[in-house]
């Protein structure tokens, strides 16, 4: 495509002129930076005294979370374009079975925990 076709278009964060070279580096480079900020605050919030102690664990979550969508655009440049519905529901797939995978794991350990007799019930029989 032309450039003169990209004019009257809107580009996601991740798609800054990416015909170019310069165009690619610069939105690696403001990934990285955004990534390289999300991180330190992360680690500020997590050693600080400043922050209310309750609200870490939240805080640190919604980085984290902020941290995967720097991720998912700037790198791996899933936006929600046409052209990356099959990389879209690619990704959604693999969330599903991660999610089903360490439910399902977590779910077994807590009814193996609720239903397993008691040590010494179990040292009785051996």
């Amino acid at each position: 495509m032309s450039d003169q076709a990209h004019i009257g278009q809107d580009l996601a964060p991740g798609e800054e002129e990416q015909h170019s070279v310069g165009g690619r580096i610069l939105g690696y480079v403001v990934g990285l930076v955004l990534a390289l900020l999300l991180t330190a605050t992360s680690f500020f919030i997590a050693g600080t005294d400043l922050v209310w102690q309750p609200s870490i664990p939240v805080a640190l979550i919604v980085l984290a979370i902020a941290q995967m969508g720097v991720h998912l655009v700037f790198f791996l440049h899933i936006t929600t374009g046409p052209d990356n519905t099959n990389n879209v529901l690619a990704l959604a797939f693999g969330l599903l079975v991660v999610f089903l995978v360490v439910g399902g794991t977590v779910w077994i350990m807590a009814h193996l925990n609720a239903n397993m007799p008691p040590m010494d019930q179990i040292m009785m029989r051996q």
